[in-house]
């Protein structure tokens, strides 16, 4: 009874096994050493379109001659030899079995992308009878992982965008702080030589007036000198030895020459202080006709500090017309210029400041003999914030700035340097703007 109820048991367990490899949505296979088909379940037989009665007991190879003969008879004969589990992976080959996938879901992939499992069936003696092959359809998985994939790569794409935005939008932000606070420097300017102007202008006209008072009194005392012989003697000795004391004559000669020298340096100043509100011009920003050699000139008395120390200046100015520009900003190109070839010279040198022009265009060229622009860094100069001075010595925007104004007034800035000889910078400007420029420039 006992042995009769293990045979049903053993029996009820095979058609279980049997059902299961039948109908699980796996392909399951199994071949023996010379390749002969043994098991082929129901779903090898859907996607392959071949019936397990016509499949087993022939070779595998002669059934399906797409197959990758060569690396799968060496993937099956190394798990009949070594005995053990072997695997391969759709990342590693898309596929075995060229199955068809048509779910949904695939969006158009046209094979199914697989797993295949090589798994070792030994008998009781511990030997490899036959090799299972299971095939598992990872074409979804695939699929997510492709797209997830493109999506990562799209999104780091997108960062990379992101970043050479964020560093434009950067380098247009620093741009815009430094136009605005030359534009507060410009202003600050305008309104110090105003105030400046002022007193300026009443102690110049005081001066006039001292002037006059003072040779009137001279002329009083010289009467009265005149007199000296008909005063009693010991006041005539007392005025003269008042005299000696102060060295009236001496008094006589140098105070009209102080008056001279203060009246000539209050006219200083206030060339001065006209060349820094013409500097600024905070009150042209539009286009108007101007003089370039007048730019020049109140821009040279400008940086005069910073560049009487370190240079002789040579003027070889041309026959130049009145230039349509924004004078202000053209101002700031030839100090940034001018600053910059001051600090190229090591110790003393000669900065050359030439103009001239042709029928369309004027040109100015301010030419330094310092050290040079090194060839590798000459094509990066007018790059924001590139810079080879020191730290806390420079912001590497000046010559972008610069650029970026001979931009908007449509001209160009050619440039040639040879390191220990000097640079030269060339500023080409329209004479007069293109109409629709101005159109654009008043909207």
């Amino acid at each position: 009874m006992e042995h009769h109820d293990s045979e049903h048991e053993q029996h009820v367990k095979a058609s279980l096994f049997a059902n299961l490899v039948d109908t699980i949505e796996v392909g399951i296979f199994a071949v023996d050493r010379s390749m002969k088909v043994a098991l082929w379940n129901r779903y090898m037989a859907v996607h392959s379109g071949r019936r397990e009665e016509d499949v087993c007991g022939r070779n595998l190879f002669e059934l399906f001659p797409e197959l990758p003969r060569a690396w799968l008879e060496r993937k099956i004969e190394s798990v009949f030899i070594l005995k053990n589990y072997a695997f391969t992976s759709w990342e590693q080959r898309p596929f075995l079995f060229r199955f068809p996938h048509n779910r949904p879901v695939t969006g158009g992939v046209g094979e199914m992308r697989q797993n295949t499992a090589f798994i070792p069936l030994k008998n009781e003696g511990g030997e490899v009878d036959y090799v299972y092959a299971t095939v598992f359809d990872y074409t979804d998985t695939a699929i997510f992982q492709q797209r997830l994939k493109d999506t990562i790569a799209e999104l780091e794409q997108k960062k990379a965008e992101q970043q050479q935005l964020i560093h434009k939008l950067e380098e247009a932000h620093n741009q815009l702080l430094q136009s605005e606070k030359l534009a507060a420097i410009g202003q600050l300017a305008a309104g110090v030589a105003h105030e400046i102007n002022n007193p300026i202008g009443f102690v110049h006209s005081n001066f006039g007036s001292l002037e006059r008072y003072v040779n009137d009194l001279f002329r009083l005392i010289d009467g009265y000198c005149g007199a000296e012989g008909s005063l009693p003697a010991p006041l005539a000795q007392q005025i003269e030895a008042i005299k000696q004391q102060i060295d009236y004559h001496f008094l006589k000669d140098d105070i009209p020459a102080l008056i001279a020298e203060s009246v000539e340096g209050l006219s200083r100043v206030r060339r001065i202080v006209q060349d820094l509100r013409d500097f600024s011009r905070i009150d042209t920003t539009d286009w108007q006709f101007a003089d370039l050699h007048q730019c020049l000139d109140s821009t040279l008395n400008v940086v005069n500090n910073e560049i009487r120390y370190k240079a002789e200046v040579v003027k070889q100015y041309g026959q130049l017309p009145q230039v349509e520009c924004r004078a202000s900003q053209l101002n700031q190109v030839f100090l940034n210029l001018l600053v910059n070839a001051a600090q190229a010279i090591p110790a003393k040198g000669t900065i050359t400041v030439r103009t001239g022009c042709d029928e369309t265009h004027a040109w100015v060229e301010i030419a330094d003999d310092g050290s040079g622009i090194p060839a590798a860094n000459l094509k990066r100069i007018f790059e924001p914030f590139f810079t080879t001075k020191p730290v806390g010595k420079g912001t590497g925007l000046g010559l972008s700035v610069t650029y970026s104004i001979i931009q908007k007034h449509h001209g160009r800035i050619d440039v040639s340097s040879e390191e220990g000889r000097g640079t030269t910078f060339r500023i080409w400007l329209p004479i007069r703007q293109a109409a629709e420029d101005e159109t654009a420039a008043a909207a």
